[in-house]
């Protein structure tokens, strides 16, 4: 009998997938190395979200206009923007009474390589991140490089990252839920921070999901 069987068959752990939210961890290497599940890559014409009852990725609307990622984008597991995350955010703005967006803190990971598909897990490393508030929420974007690529897998700091990679980065986030022609800026940039900052963030967020009642 091989480890893969029981005289039932398959052992119970093999016969559902892991929930990519609640049933992934971080990694034992956290926060400088983050288990990340990816939802979107840079040739979706759609934006795939994590459906979060199910745990199955799908269609969360078409991308109308020409607005592209520019990275892969997905999420942490075991993380949650709530409380703490939106009091740090009121503590760097001055800006009070910020809530956390109530959804899985967001990653960006950048990589020379093209991947075809989200859906995946990968291996990151967090270099820095974006403070964005949508909404008048807190909507951090963490950015991050793909551990071992050949271009980007060097950088450790946000400040390694070229000013015109951060000007794209930026532009997408601040225009991709503007309609063409609205005046109706919903997302606004309030700062960005290195690597440290990040693990900060990433910690606070992993505390706020330690806190909901699932």
């Amino acid at each position: 009998m091989t480890d893969f069987q029981t005289s039932g068959g398959l052992s119970p752990e093999y016969n559902f997938r892991a929930h990519p939210w609640h049933g992934v961890s971080l990694g034992k290497n956290y926060p400088e190395i983050v288990t990340t599940y990816i939802e979107v890559v840079p040739s979706d014409t759609v934006k795939y979200e994590l459906d979060k009852k199910s745990g199955l990725l799908k269609i969360d609307r078409p991308q109308l206009y020409s607005s592209i990622y520019p990275t892969l984008y997905g999420m942490l597991p075991r993380t949650y923007c709530g409380k703490r995350i939106g009091e740090l955010c009121s503590q760097k703005t001055g800006k009070k009474g910020i809530n956390g967006d109530g959804d899985p803190l967001d990653i960006c990971v950048m990589t020379e390589k093209i991947v075809p598909h989200g859906d995946i897990l990968l291996q990151a490393k967090p270099i820095g991140g974006f403070r964005l508030l949508d909404g008048g929420e807190a909507d951090d974007k963490i950015l991050a490089v793909l551990v071992g690529d050949a271009l980007y897998g060097h950088w450790r700091d946000a400040s390694d990252v070229p000013e015109q990679v951060l000007k794209r980065l930026e532009h997408f986030f601040l225009t991709y839920k503007q309609m063409p022609g609205g005046d109706d800026q919903k997302c606004t940039l309030e700062g960005v921070y290195g690597r440290e900052e990040a693990h900060e963030v990433i910690r606070l967020a992993q505390a706020d999901y330690n806190d909901l009642q699932l």
